[in-house]
């Protein structure tokens, strides 16, 4: 019988409860999971799915940038790996669901294979990568894309980042060894909840990501003349704030007015002196761009330089914008996406393209090997916080997908 066709299924209980045996490991009073990255917790949680990988009949190994690789030997030796896998860290107080759901997948669906003494052509590997809620350095790392010092990957307490490494057993040193290509990865399949609220919003259980945003990010000064608010006429003033309101505005409206699928976003401000009686003298905020393609964000750079000048001129504010973040945009590669639509077509499970506008290290991978995404539905689009949830059924939904484009990858590849 043809593997792709047979009746494989994934014990959807079982992936649950492995959901939450993993969540008491850094779970917090407020239900919520607290595993920051190369803390105790961490460790202790990758102890867990190291052996959870040994017993579902992988050989694990760490390499020189922390990540955790188990891998299900495949029929033909020499093959690339099919690999699958996210992350287990957390943001300081995060859910049971965001990174967890990709590897503990990928865990189940080796379990399914090995139980049913089946092997397929490619090896299959389920890969949890280091530190992904800050600093991305695994997958950065087995993209090739480390590119700063040691300094740059510091933890925010000071920490170097060859001590966090060693105690994951990896080796800052040697972090170029960690380094893939397609000679050894053939493709990369992660599966996600969304993180938003857009397929519970359309009933869509599952969404086939097109590709990961780019982001680009600024740092905008105005800079204007601090003065009494009761002494100085209006038309005296240069007023920062009035200025970075409009660039609030401008930025707004760039998203919304052009014809396009971006988002744009001012979400920090600061403000100088920052009293009731005294015209605001000077400003600084932060300006978020994230789009599918890098070509388009460019052109909304530029459309939103023109309006920044224009509103330092009529306001006669002083205006700077420095680009504080680059990164380029990861698209989804055409077969992967097929091979999942075909898979949920004959599962008879509806589905929606989409773009995953959050950064994930699939999006790193994608820049070394044919990468795709399969995201399941977040309640209420609440990710990163005690509030997240996904249901048992959607869970095992997902990962019943995974498995089976798996197994029609391993004939196309």
């Amino acid at each position: 019988m043809n593997v792709a066709t047979m009746p494989l299924v994934v014990n959807g209980d079982r992936l649950y409860r492995s959901i939450h045996q993993l969540a008491e490991v850094g779970k917090l009073p407020n239900g919520g999971v607290c595993r920051i990255a190369f803390t105790r917790d961490d460790l202790l949680a990758r102890q867990l799915i190291h052996t959870w990988m040994e017993e579902a009949g992988m050989t694990v190994q760490v390499d020189a940038a922390g990540n955790l690789i188990g891998r299900y030997a495949g029929k033909i030796p020499d093959a690339p790996a099919l690999a699958t896998g996210s992350h287990i860290d957390t943001v300081p107080v995060g859910g049971y669901f965001d990174g967890c759901l990709g590897v503990l997948a990928g865990i189940e669906v080796v379990r399914v294979l090995h139980e049913n003494s089946i092997r397929l052509n490619h090896p299959l590997e389920v890969i949890v990568f280091t530190d992904e809620e800050r600093s991305v350095i695994g997958s950065k790392a087995m993209a090739g894309q480390i590119k700063e010092g040691p300094d740059y990957y510091c933890r925010l307490d000071g920490t170097p980042i060859q001590p966090c490494l060693e105690k994951a057993g990896g080796n800052w040193d040697q972090i170029h060894t960690a380094k893939r290509d397609r000679s050894n990865m053939a493709a990369f399949v992660e599966l996600h909840v969304e993180q938003g609220g857009v397929l519970e919003f359309l009933q869509t259980p599952i969404g086939v990501v097109t590709g990961v945003v780019g982001q680009y990010r600024f740092a905008v000064n105005v800079v204007g003349r601090p003065n009494h608010a009761g002494t100085t006429p209006m038309n005296m003033r240069k007023d920062a704030l009035v200025a970075a309101s409009q660039i609030v505005l401008a930025v707004n409206r760039l998203a919304t007015e052009t014809p396009g699928d971006q988002v744009a976003t001012v979400g920090f401000l600061s403000v100088s002196p920052n009293a009731t009686n005294t015209v605001p003298g000077k400003v600084d905020l932060r300006i978020d761009l994230r789009d599918l393609s890098d070509e388009h964000l460019r052109y909304l750079i530029g459309k939103l330089e023109e309006e920044i000048q224009a509103i330092a001129t009529v306001s006669g504010t002083d205006i700077t914008m420095r680009q504080t973040l680059q990164i380029q945009p990861t698209l989804s590669a055409p077969p992967i996406m097929d091979a999942i639509e075909q898979v949920c077509e004959e599962m008879g499970i509806p589905h929606i393209q989409l773009p995953s506008r959050a950064g994930h290290d699939a999006q790193e991978i994608g820049r070394i090997t044919d990468m795709g995404m399969i995201f399941v539905p977040s309640r209420n689009g609440i990710s990163h916080s005690e509030e997240e949830y996904t249901s048992s059924e959607e869970c095992e939904q997902g990962a019943n997908v995974l498995l089976k484009t798996f197994l029609k990858l391993d004939q196309a590849y």
